[in-house]
Protein backbone atom coordinates (compact mmCIF):
# COMPACT_ATOMS: atom_id res chain seq x y z
CA UNK A 1 0.00 0.00 0.00
CA UNK A 2 2.89 2.33 0.99
CA UNK A 3 4.18 1.69 -2.65
CA UNK A 4 1.52 2.39 -4.17
CA UNK A 5 0.76 5.52 -2.28
CA UNK A 6 4.31 6.57 -3.68
CA UNK A 7 3.51 6.30 -6.78
CA UNK A 8 0.40 8.04 -7.20
CA UNK A 9 1.47 11.04 -5.61
CA UNK A 10 4.29 10.63 -7.71
CA UNK A 11 2.02 10.85 -10.06
CA UNK A 12 0.03 14.43 -8.65
CA UNK A 13 3.00 15.67 -8.00
CA UNK A 14 4.27 14.93 -11.87
CA UNK A 15 1.22 16.68 -13.18
CA UNK A 16 1.29 20.00 -11.09
CA UNK A 17 5.24 20.51 -12.03
CA UNK A 18 4.40 19.63 -15.74
CA UNK A 19 0.79 20.96 -16.64
CA UNK A 20 -0.30 23.32 -13.66
CA UNK A 21 3.30 24.82 -12.24
CA UNK A 22 2.36 28.50 -10.91
CA UNK A 23 5.04 29.53 -13.30
CA UNK A 24 3.22 28.35 -16.13
CA UNK A 25 -0.46 29.53 -14.82
CA UNK A 26 1.30 33.01 -14.30
CA UNK A 27 2.64 33.21 -17.92
CA UNK A 28 -1.31 32.19 -18.93
CA UNK A 29 -2.17 34.79 -16.91
CA UNK A 30 0.46 37.53 -18.40
CA UNK A 31 -0.81 36.24 -22.12
CA UNK A 32 -4.24 36.47 -21.08
CA UNK A 33 -3.77 40.18 -19.91
CA UNK A 34 -1.68 40.94 -22.90
CA UNK A 35 -4.78 39.98 -25.18
CA UNK A 36 -7.23 41.54 -23.56
CA UNK A 37 -4.84 44.79 -24.63
CA UNK A 38 -4.45 43.66 -28.05
CA UNK A 39 -6.17 45.10 -31.27
CA UNK A 40 -8.19 42.13 -33.41
CA UNK A 41 -8.85 41.77 -36.96
CA UNK A 42 -10.01 39.74 -39.79
CA UNK A 43 -8.86 38.51 -42.16
CA UNK A 44 -9.98 37.16 -45.64
CA UNK A 45 -7.52 33.88 -46.57
CA UNK A 46 -7.85 30.77 -49.29
CA UNK A 47 -9.66 28.04 -48.06
CA UNK A 48 -6.42 25.71 -47.69
CA UNK A 49 -4.25 28.07 -45.89
CA UNK A 50 -3.92 26.89 -42.64
CA UNK A 51 -5.08 29.30 -39.68
CA UNK A 52 -1.94 31.05 -38.79
CA UNK A 53 -0.17 30.96 -42.11
CA UNK A 54 1.96 33.95 -42.89
CA UNK A 55 3.47 33.04 -45.99
CA UNK A 56 0.58 33.18 -48.05
CA UNK A 57 0.01 35.74 -51.09
CA UNK A 58 -2.12 38.08 -50.93
CA UNK A 59 -6.07 37.55 -52.61
CA UNK A 60 -6.36 39.92 -55.31
CA UNK A 61 -7.47 43.47 -54.58
CA UNK A 62 -10.59 42.25 -56.73
CA UNK A 63 -11.91 39.76 -54.60
CA UNK A 64 -12.10 42.31 -51.75
CA UNK A 65 -14.17 44.60 -54.20
CA UNK A 66 -16.77 41.70 -54.77
CA UNK A 67 -16.89 41.13 -50.89
CA UNK A 68 -20.58 42.59 -50.40
CA UNK A 69 -19.96 45.92 -47.68
CA UNK A 70 -22.95 45.03 -45.91
CA UNK A 71 -21.99 41.07 -45.45
CA UNK A 72 -18.63 41.85 -44.63
CA UNK A 73 -19.86 44.52 -41.76
CA UNK A 74 -22.08 41.79 -40.11
CA UNK A 75 -19.41 39.64 -39.93
CA UNK A 76 -17.41 42.30 -38.64
CA UNK A 77 -19.94 42.21 -35.15
CA UNK A 78 -19.85 38.15 -35.46
CA UNK A 79 -16.28 38.92 -34.87
CA UNK A 80 -16.18 41.19 -31.93
CA UNK A 81 -18.52 39.53 -30.36
CA UNK A 82 -16.62 36.17 -30.56
CA UNK A 83 -13.52 38.49 -29.75
CA UNK A 84 -15.43 38.89 -26.20
CA UNK A 85 -16.53 35.45 -25.64
CA UNK A 86 -13.20 34.21 -25.98
CA UNK A 87 -11.58 36.51 -23.39
CA UNK A 88 -14.33 35.81 -21.32
CA UNK A 89 -13.68 32.06 -21.52
CA UNK A 90 -9.71 32.50 -21.44
CA UNK A 91 -10.64 33.68 -17.91
CA UNK A 92 -12.53 31.48 -16.83
CA UNK A 93 -10.55 28.21 -17.87
CA UNK A 94 -7.82 29.37 -16.15
CA UNK A 95 -9.85 30.46 -12.98
CA UNK A 96 -10.69 26.76 -13.30
CA UNK A 97 -7.15 25.77 -13.50
CA UNK A 98 -6.25 27.92 -10.85
CA UNK A 99 -8.58 26.24 -8.19
CA UNK A 100 -7.94 22.35 -9.77
CA UNK A 101 -4.76 23.14 -9.21
CA UNK A 102 -5.21 24.13 -5.40
CA UNK A 103 -7.36 20.98 -5.21
CA UNK A 104 -4.86 18.87 -5.58
CA UNK A 105 -1.95 20.38 -3.76
CA UNK A 106 -4.78 20.18 -0.56
CA UNK A 107 -4.68 16.42 -1.73
CA UNK A 108 -0.96 15.92 -1.30
CA UNK A 109 -0.66 18.16 1.77
CA UNK A 110 -3.57 17.33 4.30
CA UNK A 111 -4.16 13.44 3.70
CA UNK A 112 -2.62 10.64 5.39
CA UNK A 113 -1.99 7.62 2.83
CA UNK A 114 -5.34 5.84 3.80
CA UNK A 115 -7.47 8.62 2.64
CA UNK A 116 -5.49 9.36 -0.04
CA UNK A 117 -5.65 5.32 -1.76
CA UNK A 118 -9.48 5.97 -0.88
CA UNK A 119 -10.21 8.82 -2.86
CA UNK A 120 -7.89 8.17 -5.99
CA UNK A 121 -10.47 7.79 -8.57
CA UNK A 122 -12.05 10.95 -7.45
CA UNK A 123 -8.15 12.37 -7.95
CA UNK A 124 -7.81 10.51 -11.18
CA UNK A 125 -11.12 12.08 -12.37
CA UNK A 126 -9.56 15.26 -11.41
CA UNK A 127 -6.32 14.87 -13.29
CA UNK A 128 -8.46 14.05 -16.27
CA UNK A 129 -10.69 16.95 -16.32
CA UNK A 130 -7.74 19.33 -15.69
CA UNK A 131 -5.99 17.86 -18.76
CA UNK A 132 -8.45 18.19 -20.55
CA UNK A 133 -9.49 22.01 -19.44
CA UNK A 134 -5.93 22.60 -20.59
CA UNK A 135 -6.34 21.71 -23.46
CA UNK A 136 -9.22 24.01 -24.04
CA UNK A 137 -7.85 26.38 -22.99
CA UNK A 138 -4.30 26.39 -24.90
CA UNK A 139 -6.84 26.00 -28.12
CA UNK A 140 -8.72 28.89 -27.03
CA UNK A 141 -5.51 31.01 -26.98
CA UNK A 142 -5.41 31.01 -30.65
CA UNK A 143 -8.02 32.94 -32.50
CA UNK A 144 -10.49 30.95 -34.47
CA UNK A 145 -12.22 30.69 -37.97
CA UNK A 146 -15.75 32.70 -38.15
CA UNK A 147 -18.67 30.74 -39.23
CA UNK A 148 -19.83 32.58 -42.58
CA UNK A 149 -23.58 32.01 -42.71
CA UNK A 150 -24.00 34.13 -45.83
CA UNK A 151 -22.11 34.09 -48.73
CA UNK A 152 -19.72 37.21 -48.49
CA UNK A 153 -19.72 37.19 -52.12
CA UNK A 154 -23.14 37.79 -54.26
CA UNK A 155 -24.08 35.19 -56.88
CA UNK A 156 -24.27 37.72 -59.28
CA UNK A 157 -20.86 38.44 -58.80
CA UNK A 158 -19.20 34.80 -58.33
CA UNK A 159 -17.60 34.82 -61.38
CA UNK A 160 -14.15 33.08 -60.54
CA UNK A 161 -14.02 33.89 -57.35
CA UNK A 162 -11.58 31.48 -54.80
CA UNK A 163 -13.15 29.75 -51.93
CA UNK A 164 -12.47 32.19 -48.80
CA UNK A 165 -12.62 31.98 -45.36
CA UNK A 166 -12.20 34.58 -42.69
CA UNK A 167 -10.46 33.91 -39.61
CA UNK A 168 -9.54 36.50 -36.70
CA UNK A 169 -6.47 37.41 -36.07
CA UNK A 170 -4.15 39.66 -33.28
CA UNK A 171 -1.69 42.29 -33.24
CA UNK A 172 0.25 43.29 -29.68
CA UNK A 173 -0.49 46.30 -27.73
CA UNK A 174 0.98 49.78 -29.10
CA UNK A 175 3.15 51.04 -25.95
CA UNK A 176 4.92 53.50 -25.09
CA UNK A 177 8.20 53.49 -25.03
CA UNK A 178 9.03 55.28 -21.08
CA UNK A 179 12.71 55.79 -21.46
CA UNK A 180 12.78 57.59 -24.69
CA UNK A 181 9.79 59.68 -24.46
CA UNK A 182 10.40 62.53 -22.56
CA UNK A 183 9.10 66.32 -22.45
CA UNK A 184 10.98 69.60 -23.01
CA UNK A 185 10.15 73.02 -22.30
CA UNK A 186 7.70 73.82 -25.36
CA UNK A 187 8.05 70.53 -26.59
CA UNK A 188 8.11 66.88 -26.34
CA UNK A 189 9.12 63.76 -27.80
CA UNK A 190 7.32 60.22 -28.58
CA UNK A 191 8.38 56.91 -29.07
CA UNK A 192 6.91 53.51 -28.59
CA UNK A 193 6.99 49.78 -30.31
CA UNK A 194 4.78 46.87 -30.52
CA UNK A 195 6.25 43.04 -30.91
CA UNK A 196 3.95 42.58 -33.25
CA UNK A 197 5.66 40.97 -36.85
CA UNK A 198 3.65 42.99 -38.96
CA UNK A 199 4.15 46.11 -37.29
CA UNK A 200 6.14 47.90 -40.11
CA UNK A 201 4.41 50.51 -42.29
CA UNK A 202 1.83 50.93 -39.80
CA UNK A 203 0.18 54.42 -39.39
CA UNK A 204 -0.24 55.74 -35.80
CA UNK A 205 -2.50 58.19 -34.18
CA UNK A 206 -0.75 59.98 -31.46
CA UNK A 207 -3.65 62.62 -29.24
CA UNK A 208 -2.18 64.75 -26.60
CA UNK A 209 -4.19 66.87 -24.39
CA UNK A 210 -3.09 69.52 -21.34
CA UNK A 211 -4.12 67.70 -17.91
CA UNK A 212 -7.23 70.64 -16.58
CA UNK A 213 -5.21 73.51 -15.60
CA UNK A 214 -7.03 76.75 -16.42
CA UNK A 215 -10.50 77.02 -18.47
CA UNK A 216 -9.02 79.08 -21.15
CA UNK A 217 -6.40 75.98 -21.62
CA UNK A 218 -8.61 72.92 -22.15
CA UNK A 219 -8.55 73.09 -25.81
CA UNK A 220 -4.79 72.61 -25.95
CA UNK A 221 -5.16 69.33 -27.13
CA UNK A 222 -4.18 67.79 -30.89
CA UNK A 223 -3.87 64.23 -32.79
CA UNK A 224 -1.54 63.85 -35.34
CA UNK A 225 -1.31 60.51 -37.75
CA UNK A 226 2.17 58.99 -38.17
CA UNK A 227 3.95 56.47 -40.37
CA UNK A 228 6.61 55.87 -37.89
CA UNK A 229 6.99 54.94 -34.50
CA UNK A 230 8.38 58.33 -33.00
CA UNK A 231 6.81 61.72 -33.21
CA UNK A 232 7.59 65.13 -31.97
CA UNK A 233 4.82 67.50 -31.01
CA UNK A 234 6.22 71.32 -30.85
CA UNK A 235 4.45 74.56 -29.29
CA UNK A 236 3.41 72.92 -25.72
CA UNK A 237 3.02 74.66 -22.42
CA UNK A 238 5.86 75.37 -20.25
CA UNK A 239 5.61 73.49 -16.72
CA UNK A 240 2.36 71.66 -17.60
CA UNK A 241 1.28 68.36 -17.52
CA UNK A 242 0.12 66.59 -20.98
CA UNK A 243 -1.04 63.00 -21.38
CA UNK A 244 -0.27 61.41 -24.67
CA UNK A 245 -2.43 58.24 -25.71
CA UNK A 246 -1.17 56.08 -28.73
CA UNK A 247 -2.90 53.41 -31.18
CA UNK A 248 -3.04 51.94 -34.60
CA UNK A 249 -5.05 53.98 -36.95
CA UNK A 250 -8.43 52.20 -37.55
CA UNK A 251 -8.56 50.12 -40.56
CA UNK A 252 -11.73 48.78 -42.34
CA UNK A 253 -11.01 45.02 -40.88
CA UNK A 254 -10.20 46.07 -37.15
CA UNK A 255 -13.33 44.29 -34.82
CA UNK A 256 -12.15 44.49 -31.30
CA UNK A 257 -9.93 47.02 -29.08
CA UNK A 258 -9.99 48.19 -26.33
CA UNK A 259 -6.96 49.53 -24.79
CA UNK A 260 -4.80 52.38 -25.85
CA UNK A 261 -1.44 53.26 -24.00
CA UNK A 262 -1.17 57.00 -22.27
CA UNK A 263 1.84 58.59 -20.86
CA UNK A 264 1.72 61.95 -18.73
CA UNK A 265 4.81 64.41 -19.11
CA UNK A 266 5.31 67.62 -18.06
CA UNK A 267 6.81 70.38 -19.66
CA UNK A 268 10.12 72.20 -18.08
CA UNK A 269 9.79 75.67 -16.75
CA UNK A 270 10.77 78.29 -18.75
CA UNK A 271 9.81 81.77 -16.89
CA UNK A 272 10.48 83.82 -20.58
CA UNK A 273 8.34 81.95 -22.35
CA UNK A 274 4.97 83.50 -23.26
CA UNK A 275 2.63 81.70 -21.05
CA UNK A 276 -0.65 82.31 -23.49
CA UNK A 277 -1.94 78.51 -25.03
CA UNK A 278 -2.02 77.93 -28.82
CA UNK A 279 -4.82 77.11 -29.87
CA UNK A 280 -5.27 73.65 -31.72
CA UNK A 281 -5.14 73.10 -35.72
Amino acid sequence: AWKMYLERRSIVLTFLHTNLSCHLLRCHQKRIELLKKSSFYIEVLPKHLALGDQNHLMLPTTTFQLIDPWRFQQMKKVGTTQTKIQLLLLTDLLEQLERGREELVYYLETCDMVTFLSRWDLIKQRLSNLAELMGDFLATLVPGKLYIKHRLVPDVRATKVPNISLVLSTKMPVVFDRKESVAHKDWATLKWFSTSQRSQHEQYELSFRLLAHGTQERSHCGLLTVTSNMCEIQNLLPDRAYEFTVRRAETYSLVYEQWHDSITLKTETNPDQDMESSPCE
